[in-house]
This record gives structure tokens, C-alpha cells and sequence, in this order.
């Protein structure tokens, strides 16, 4: 028997569940996302489960559909081998970018997490405008960040990047390691507190497979080398997946991201670059788009050398993208409220039509 708490439920979870039968219903957590099902980890190990026809019909998104790191409510079935899946749990937190496809939706890397490492490693990768937005990201699904700059073996000015990050993030947490070394990997370990879930996210090719190996303790995720012309390398992680580590806590892993769009971002680019927040209640107008308009508390201040203007390129280029991706979802909202009245007008004609013959 395995116990939930050391899967991550607390009372945020217990409290959703109350309304459930204890008897008819248990509870379960995605560890992994597969084409046609789902690996729960439950109190009884890890069993495969199949969503509910009811609640395939009624998920609208994708996003509504379980996403690794979910609490899921489930009945068990063949000796608690097999599962159906009714629903999830509210997510107390959630990791989410814009759909890599072109479609206007939201894709969840990960749910119900505590910690988000943004990996970065210091050779050609290490790029600070890409962390920023990651910063974002993080921020916006209510995760505490950390920043774990890797590869300080391949790296001969450590410190000069370090400050950087700083000065630029205003971080608190950050790491300089070497996973292939495993040097100071113990000061990430102790971040890592049991019942406590945490995911590794970045791109490809910095390392994440190799520091998460080091952390589990063996080679559970496998590693290719980096092409030394780009420092890029193959998503050695081809799928989401949930970690119990040695320590107690849990760990996600995710595949590295070429793409990192923003997903409804405000609050999370208000967080990243906090100083701008403030000169922006200063603006002139509320609709500043801080580009060109005069009483732009956030241009006088660029002026004056109070912002820098490698952070102000960032801001507003990440700010772009978010005005642009509402007013694409707008659209798409009355393209589906039309789609939807047209449906209710055509059964509400044929009703009508059958009610008078």
C-alpha cells in the first residue's frame, strides 16, 4: 500500500474529494500520459486507467483532460489493476503554454507542482531573453522558480553569467551545477522535500536527462551528446512522466521545448519584470502598449536609464505576444458562441417543426 501523501495529496486535494463516496470513488495521480490511456499512481502501486465516456464527451479542451501530475477521481476495477477516469481534481497549480500546433489553445506541461527548475546550460544555449520567458511561464501557473544553469564544466566565464541572471532576473534561486561532474548537486537535492512535486523544464540539448539521472540516483532517462556547431540537441525525453525520488519527492521530467508560447501570461510577465508593473500604473493611458505613446511612464524611465533596454526589447516583445494571442482567442470565442446559437436555432426550428405537423 502506498501512501497518498507521499504522492503529493494534502488537504487543497482532500477538500475537493469530500463531496465523492470514500466507498465508490478513490483517488489516483498521473504519472504518465500515453496515446490511448493513462498510468495512475495510486495507493494500491501504479495501474493503467481509461477516461470515462461521459467525461471524454463533455471535455471541451484538451486541457480539461487529465495532464501528468493530476489528481484523478477513479473507481477501480479488475482486483485494483484497471481504472476509469471521472474526472480530475481542481489544480492547485499548473505549468501551461500555447499549443505548439497552430491551433489557439492551452497545452498543460504539467500540474500540481511546487518547484519549476528552468534548466539552462552555459555553453551556446544559455540564452537570458528565453529564461524570461520561461520566468513567465512559471510565475503564471503559481510555481516557485528555480534557476539551474548547467554545463559550468564547459563554461569558462561562470561568473560573468551568474551576474547576469541576476541582475537582469533578480532571481533568488540559482544554481550553477555540472550534472555529467554532479557538482553541487546536493544544494538542489535539499530543495526537493518529501510529498513536494517539482518538474525540469528547457530546451533541448541542455542537459535535464543527465542532471535528473544524477538526482534519481541511476540511468533512468536516457542522454545523446550535443552537436558542438549549436549546442542543440535530440528530445532524449520523448513524454511527460512522474518520478518518485529517493528523497521523497516527486519530480517530473518533460521533453525539451523548441517552442515556449505564452498562455493568458499577465500576471506572469508582471512577475518577471516587476519594474515595469510599476512605471505602468504611471502611464498616461491604461492601453499603453509602451511603444510609441507620449506620457509612457515606462519609455521615460527607458530614457533615463532606469530599464534596460535589452529587458525593455523582451518586455514589450513578450507583451506582443500575449495581446496578439487575446485577441486571437476573442475571435475564436465568437466563432464558437456563433457556432453554438446556430445549433440551438436549428434544434429549436426542427422542435417547432415536429410540435405543428
Amino acid at each position: 500500500m502506498i501512501n497518498l501523501n507521499s504522492l503529493g495529496w494534502n488537504e487543497f486535494f482532500n477538500k475537493s474529494f469530500k463531496n465523492f463516496d470514500y466507498i465508490t470513488y478513490k483517488c489516483g495521480r498521473i504519472s504518465a500520459e500515453n496515446k490511448t490511456n493513462y498510468l495512475v499512481l495510486t495507493q494500491f502501486g501504479e495501474i493503467i486507467g481509461e477516461v470515462s465516456g461521459k467525461y471524454l464527451f463533455e471535455s471541451e479542451r484538451q486541457s480539461d483532460l487529465p495532464k501528468v501530475g493530476d489528481w484523478v477521481v477513479i473507481t477501480l476495477f479488475n482486483n485494483n489493476e484497471l481504472a476509469v477516469i471521472h474526472q480530475i481534481l481542481p489544480r492547485r497549480t499548473k505549468i501551461s503554454r500555447k499549443s505548439a500546433d497552430r491551433k489557439t489553445d492551452e497545452q498543460i506541461i504539467a500540474a500540481n507542482v511546487d518547484l519549476a527548475f528552468i534548466v539552462q546550460s552555459l555553453d551556446d544555449n544559455f540564452n537570458i531573453n528565453r529564461l524570461e520567458r520561461y520566468l513567465s511561464v512559471v510565475y503564471q501557473g503559481g510555481v516557485k522558480p528555480v534557476v539551474v544553469l548547467n554545463k559550468t564544466d564547459l563554461c569558462n566565464n561562470v561568473e560573468e553569467k551568474v551576474k547576469l541572471v541576476t541582475e537582469r532576473t533578480g532571481i533568488d534561486k540559482l544554481f550553477s551545477v555540472s550534472a555529467i561532474k554532479r557538482d553541487r548537486l546536493d544544494e538542489i537535492i535539499k530543495l526537493i522535500e518529501p510529498g513536494s512535486t517539482v518538474v525540469f523544464i528547457g530546451s533541448s540539448g541542455v542537459g535535464k536527462s543527465t542532471l535528473i539521472n544524477a538526482l534519481v540516483g541511476y540511468d533512468r532517462f536516457a542522454t545523446n551528446e550535443v552537436r558542438e556547431q549549436d549546442s542543440r540537441g535530440k528530445h532524449t525525453t520523448t513524454r511527460r512522466e512522474m518520478v518518485l525520488l529517493p528523497s521523497g519527492g516527486i519530480l517530473i521530467d518533460t521533453p525539451g521545448m523548441r517552442e515556449l508560447g505564452l498562455w493568458n501570461a499577465n500576471y506572469g510577465l508582471s512577475q518577471t519584470f516587476s519594474e515595469f508593473s510599476e512605471f505602468a500604473e504611471q502611464c498616461k493611458y491604461s492601453d499603453c502598449t509602451h511603444v510609441h505613446e507620449a506620457g509612457c511612464a515606462i519609455l521615460q524611465a527607458l530614457s533615463k536609464g532606469e530599464i534596460s533596454k535589452q529587458r525593455y526589447e523582451n518586455y514589450t516583445k513578450l507583451l506582443k505576444e500575449i495581446k496578439y494571442l487575446e485577441s486571437k482567442q476573442n475571435i475564436f470565442v465568437q466563432i464558437e458562441e456563433k457556432r453554438k446559437w446556430k445549433i440551438i436555432h436549428k434544434e429549436l426550428k426542427n422542435f417547432n417543426k415536429k410540435n405543428n405537423q
